[in-house]
């Protein structure tokens, strides 16, 4: 309030000062006289006044205009300049503008629209990382692969922007199918930023399906060293690396190399089977049975398997079948109970023709988890004790419909393969195979084999409370025994 008094009698007596003023000069009866060329005037005081205030504009003006004559030339001759300013900011403004309708349209899945406002701020703005990322981000989301190429390849320019450049490349040629300059983008993205985990997955997939199985250990390691692996897990699949190494070592010729690689994959993960299998092949060719018994056994005891068991039966060559049932009590005795080493324990005493003992051996099996293999080495013991032919075909055709049991099933896409592959076949995912059971497809067969009992009856008792099954047998021959150990 005070301040408002104040300033409110300043005013007051400004005025009055301004008017005595004017009054006192008015009173004077004061002229000026000018004279401009030829020209005389005599001018009254407030007439003098007034014509000084024309004159201060008037020269006001001229400078102005002469300031305005140079700045034109200097904004024609690319300087800076308050009117280049003004149009910058209006082409900065139109482009702006552009930018966010690009990036609306962008969100909105309306790529095309996009691309139009990305370009027409291009045009208008002088930041080529944003506008050539979000050209090329519409044009990948169009599928316009090729626009897209031409605007990442914009960004490698500028450090700062390089590597999204690159990552931008290598899922454009993905898209074309040119897998090759992929990989060699992402390898040169991960040598920018060696712990970036989207560039080591990326790299890790196309370096195992050009089966480049070397450069993959290289870059497991990397992804392992990033601390983005765990140790067991970064063990296990670069044997799984090792191994394939050793096959294609084996493919062109170089055996040394691939049974030194088969041997290093099972120290780097005792417990897989491929590769304790692969080891103690490589071990037996250089005439170590004794290492490649021991690889064997630290697989096995891990879970008992057929492949196993095969690979240790080929370590001793001609051996008798009661010979090879003595070498395999090392086994058995792991895990005497586990299905696997029940139906091997039977089919070693079915070799010896111990028909009742493999019969003990089974025990209750084909009843508890009746597969397929269960049901023939049943269908073998009942042969071998004897039994009627119709009951030999009645243990075949319960086989023929049965649960296949435990097999090599990508945990990706439940895939079912008959052996074992680093790679699934069906979805490429790497080192997905596990050995289990693959799920049981209730329901009839297409073929209606369920309804076949009816022609021959069902097996006699003891038998399980299931219909037996059979085929027409035709030309086979149920005498054949159940298949043995390789």
């Amino acid at each position: 309030m005070f301040w408002t008094l104040l300033k409110l009698l300043v005013f007051v007596v400004g005025v009055i000062g301004l008017a005595y003023g004017a009054g006192a000069l008015m009173d004077s009866g004061q002229t000026v006289g000018l004279r401009i060329f030829d020209l005389e005037f005599t001018l009254g005081p407030i007439q003098a006044i007034i014509a000084f205030g024309v004159f201060l504009v008037a020269l006001w003006l001229v400078l102005k205009a002469i300031s305005l004559s140079f700045a034109v030339l200097r904004f024609m001759n690319g300087d800076e300049t308050a009117i280049r300013r003004f149009f910058t900011r209006n082409r900065e403004k139109r482009g702006l503008d552009a930018l966010l309708a690009s990036m609306l349209a962008h969100s909105s899945g309306d790529a095309k629209q996009a691309i139009a406002k990305a370009e027409k701020a291009h045009k208008l703005l002088n930041r080529p990382i944003m506008t050539n990322l979000l050209i090329a981000q519409a044009a990948e989301m169009k599928g316009n692969n090729a626009k897209a190429i031409e605007h990442y390849k914009g960004l490698l320019d500028d450090p700062r922007s390089r590597f999204v450049g690159i990552q931008g490349l290598i899922r454009a040629e993905l898209e074309l199918g040119e897998t090759d300059k992929a990989r060699a983008l992402a390898a040169k993205a991960l040598d920018m930023q060696p712990a970036h985990e989207a560039t080591q997955n990326t790299l890790l997939k196309l370096q195992t399906e050009a089966e480049d199985w070397k450069g993959a250990r290289k870059t497991l390691e990397i992804k392992k060293s990033s601390g983005l692996l765990p140790r067991d897990v970064y063990r296990r699949r670069d044997a799984v690396l090792a191994l394939q190494e050793s096959d294609a070592l084996a493919a062109r010729g170089d055996l040394t190399r691939a049974r030194e690689a088969a041997v290093e994959a099972n120290r780097l993960s005792p417990d897989l089977v491929p590769a304790a299998v692969a080891a103690a092949q490589a071990l037996v060719a250089q005439g170590k049975g004794g290492y490649a018994a021991k690889a064997i056994k630290g697989a096995w005891k891990v879970a008992p398997h057929p492949e196993l068991a095969a690979a240790f039966a080929a370590i001793e060559k001609g051996e008798s079948p009661r010979q090879r049932l003595n070498r395999f009590q090392k086994l058995l005795k792991v895990h005497p109970g586990a299905d696997e080493s029940r139906m091997l324990h039977a089919e070693l005493l079915i070799a010896n023709e111990d028909f009742p003992g493999a019969r003990r051996a089974l025990g209750d099996l084909f009843e508890t988890n009746p597969s397929m293999r269960a049901l023939t080495i049943m269908a073998a013991i009942e042969r071998g004790e004897g039994a009627d032919d119709a009951v030999v075909r009645g243990w075949l055709a319960r086989a023929l419909t049965a649960k296949r049991g435990t097999q090599w099933v990508c945990q990706n896409c439940q895939h079912v393969h008959a052996s074992w592959q680093a790679i699934c076949e069906n979805c490429s995912a790497f080192d997905t195979l596990e050995w289990r059971d693959v799920p049981d497809s209730a329901g009839p067969s297409a073929t209606q084999t369920e309804l076949l009992p009816l022609i021959v009856g069902t097996l006699p008792k003891p038998a399980t409370e299931a219909q037996a099954e059979v085929i027409e047998v035709g030309d086979a021959h149920p005498e054949a025994p159940a298949e043995k150990p390789a």
